[in-house]
């Protein structure tokens, strides 16, 4: 598979390099200094080679010569990429590109890419520790994605993560079950039925709205699966539109009734378009320990007021801020519309702030476009 479209800018390759060596480092090490080179060298090449990106930073008197760490990052709300194409190469260098969900490209975000090679990398170890932490080397796992394959939605970023996923982890068997918009209900139950008779643990991986399906779907049939041990279910996305509402503790009652699969070996991933890595929960990383999103070394996540961008101490409600150093051919810091609370050493995730992304984009924009000046 292509994943990079070729040497582009020295600067940013030198770049690349640098973030890929720690991404693919066996163990994972959170460094201060190294993260604080690596962010403030690529802010400074996104300062030079994003022109909207420069005049936002500029209108708020933020730039490479003004900031004195990595935290003083001006970061760009989500809203901002249904706007404009916030990358630093040059057009004619994409590769690929991922949007949020959505029924219009007009009102969907966009993360342009001249290369996958960041995206894959990061992806692949965060998933390897915190949704199969006991798989060992050269092993593979028996995965069944209640999802849409990246051959039929290739601009999904989740699709093309579990693509990655099956083919870097999965066994013969583990495949998607969500085609044409409609869950494969009998098929999905017939695999399930297969690793239950076998005895084959299963990771049961999907939107949260795709498990409300499929458990509906056990519940019309009067049935109930007790998957093997080992088992375990990871869940992204939000809860509303596609299927009824459900609460997360209510979604994690009906899967633990459906499938067998304690709560405590639910995880839920917190991940999102505009970003190149993702964060899940510590509960198979951790057991027993308290259920918190854990962070990849190459990133930050910030809890700030959501007004004046102050950072927030732990335990205080703010807007969740992402610095990711995987997004080296876009923005490598973001304010979500999300809001959180900081632990010790990780985050929670609180739910969408209303109206966060439409009042933070309506600023950003102007001064994106040079309305600011």
């Amino acid at each position: 598979m292509l994943t990079h479209s070729g040497a582009g800018d020295p600067a940013r390759a030198d770049l690349d390099a640098a973030v890929l060596a720690w991404m693919r480092e066996p163990e994972w090490r959170h460094d201060e200094t190294r993260f604080e080179a690596l962010a403030q060298a690529l802010f400074a090449f996104q300062f030079a080679h994003c022109a909207p990106y420069r005049r936002y930073c500029e209108a708020r008197g933020r730039t490479p010569r003004e900031i004195a760490n990595a935290a003083q990052i001006p970061p760009v709300p989500t809203g901002a990429f249904k706007e404009l194409a916030l990358v630093s190469f040059a057009p004619e260098r994409e590769l690929h590109c991922f949007r949020t969900s959505g029924t219009s490209a007009r009102g969907r975000g966009v993360l342009h890419l001249d290369t996958l090679e960041l995206y894959e990398a990061s992806l692949l170890p965060a998933f390897r520790r915190h949704v199969l932490p006991e798989l060992r080397t050269g092993e593979r796992a028996r995965i069944a994605v209640l999802a849409a394959s990246p051959e039929e939605v290739p601009d999904s970023s989740l699709s093309h993560m579990f693509g990655v996923v099956l083919r870097s982890l999965g066994d013969a068997r583990s495949r998607f079950f969500l085609r044409d918009g409609a869950l494969a209900h009998d098929e999905v139950q017939d695999e399930l039925d297969a690793a239950c008779a076998s005895g084959t643990p299963v990771a049961v991986c999907g939107t949260a709205f795709a498990f409300v399906h499929l458990l509906d779907a056990l519940a019309q049939r009067r049935r109930a699966l007790v998957l093997p041990a080992g088992s375990r279910a990871m869940e992204t996305g939000g809860f509303k539109g596609r299927a009824r509402e459900r609460s997360r503790d209510a979604l994690y009652a009906e899967i633990s009734a459906g499938l067998g699969i304690p709560a405590s070996r639910i995880v839920n991933q917190y991940g999102m378009t505009e970003l190149g890595s993702q964060f899940y929960d510590s509960v198979l990383r951790e057991p027993g320990a308290p259920r918190r999103k854990l962070a990849p070394p190459w990133t930050r996540v910030r809890i700030v007021d959501p007004l004046r961008g102050d950072l927030l101490p732990p335990g205080r409600v703010g807007a969740i801020v992402v610095q990711d150093l995987a997004n080296t051919g876009s923005i490598l810091a973001v304010q979500t519309a999300d809001l959180g609370i900081a632990t010790d050493d990780g985050f929670e995730v609180l739910g969408r702030e209303s109206g966060a992304e439409e009042r933070g984009c309506s600023i950003a924009v102007d001064e994106l476009l040079g309305g600011g000046a």
